[in-house]
């Protein structure tokens, strides 16, 4: 009886034996925690232009589609404002037209006049050396008249002479009449001679002085044809500045027709839209309220796309590896088990994210396990009926030994 009893005593351990290691086993594999939460995409919905709220056709909690329209603003001021951007928009092309039209216009004008002003200095140069001539030979006429005066005044002098010696004579009957005539005709026509002679010198000057007057005036036309051919030598220079003129005119519509686009986007955004589906959430807007670009106006949560946060210890991750299984408790649902996948792990733990974070350099150093956030997927038709919301406590258990 004892040694029946000794038998069964051992079977006993045995089986406990057996018992605990089995169970050291399966619970060496797991890692659990409590300290985990649903997540999701929180999406803010802002207003990107400003204005008055006409029309609000969502509810808190209410689940919308993508593209479906949340909140509608007064859009007459952005219609306006789109209105004046168009107009703005076809005066700079009616210019950029006008400015292009002008280019082979200047290029054509420029050369023409570049042709014209050469014929110019040409023709001011054949004048100028024209009255030059005219002056050298109004010169030599005035010479020449001055060297017939010398000889007329010679002449009417030597004649004037005779007659002067021969009126003795004629008085005491030396010469005859007809001789002492013939002298008196002869310094009459001397002297007429010299005061023709004068006349010409006059003449001459005067025509000196015409010769030179036209040589001046000959001057000035060269000069100003010589303008006229450096202004219109500056060609090129006109035609790249009408050039620039055209590239500015063309960088002026880009510019309009950016403001035109911008100002279609603003008239578009007057009606804001939700980006993906979801549930409406934390609505701030209602209608009739004056709203600035950039202000909140709700929150949209996407349920189809939950996913769990974990924060593990440090100490339990040694064996954590991504696609690993895990069985997810949640608390809201009497412990309902939802399963997944460790999809990964924080780059750092959750301390070092925190506003203040920790600096063990400072002060009395105290070690403190620290966690890190590990991702859960859920896996694929787990939650159709989308119970899960953000922020509900769960508890990941992880299998680590499979």
């Amino acid at each position: 009886m004892t040694i029946q009893r000794v038998r069964i005593l051992i079977g006993v351990v045995v089986l406990v034996a057996i018992g605990v290691g089995v169970w050291w086993w399966i619970a060496a594999g797991r890692e659990s925690t409590d300290d985990a939460q649903v997540d999701a995409h929180i999406t803010p919905i802002a207003s990107r232009v400003g204005g008055t709220v006409l029309h609000v056709p969502v509810e808190p909690n209410q689940e919308v589609e993508a593209g479906a329209v949340l909140v509608e603003i007064d859009k007459r001021d952005y219609e306006v404002a789109l209105e004046r951007a168009r107009a703005e928009l076809a005066d700079a092309e009616a210019v950029a037209v006008a400015a292009k039209a002008s280019v082979p216009i200047t290029s054509t004008t420029a050369s023409s006049n570049v042709t014209t002003a050469r014929g110019g200095v040409e023709q001011a140069d054949a004048s100028y050396l024209e009255a030059q001539q005219a002056v050298e030979v109004a010169r030599t006429r005035l010479s020449t008249a001055q060297a017939r005066e010398r000889e007329a005044a010679a002449n009417a002098t030597k004649a004037s002479r005779d007659v002067e010696r021969l009126n003795p004579l004629l008085a005491k009957d030396e010469i005859a009449q007809q001789q002492f005539d013939a002298a008196v005709a002869a310094a009459a026509a001397n002297k007429a001679a010299t005061e023709s002679a004068q006349a010409q010198v006059k003449e001459a000057e005067l025509g000196i002085r015409v010769a030179e007057s036209r040589l001046a005036q000959a001057g000035v036309g060269r000069q100003q044809a010589s303008a006229g051919l450096k202004t219109a030598q500056t060609a090129p220079e006109q035609v790249t500045a009408s050039r620039a003129r055209a590239d500015a005119a063309d960088a002026k519509v880009r510019q309009n027709k950016a403001m035109v686009k911008q100002a279609e986007l603003n008239l578009e955004y007057t009606t804001v839209k939700a980006p993906i589906k979801g549930i409406v959430s934390r609505k701030s807007v209602e209608t009739g309220q004056v709203i600035q670009p950039g202000q909140p106006l709700m929150t949209i949560i996407p349920l189809d796309r939950v996913w769990v946060t974990a924060n593990f210890k440090e100490t339990q991750l040694a064996n954590m590896r991504p696609g690993q299984r895990v069985k997810i408790e949640v608390d809201a649902y009497d412990g309902r088990e939802f399963s997944g996948k460790v999809e990964s792990l924080a780059a750092a733990t959750g301390s070092r994210f925190s506003l203040l974070p920790p600096d063990n350099a400072t002060g009395n150093y105290v070690k403190v396990v620290q966690r890190v956030p590990v991702r859960i997927l859920l896996d694929e038709g787990q939650d159709p009926e989308q119970l899960l919301r953000p922020g509900m406590s769960v508890v990941p258990t992880v299998y680590t030994r499979e």
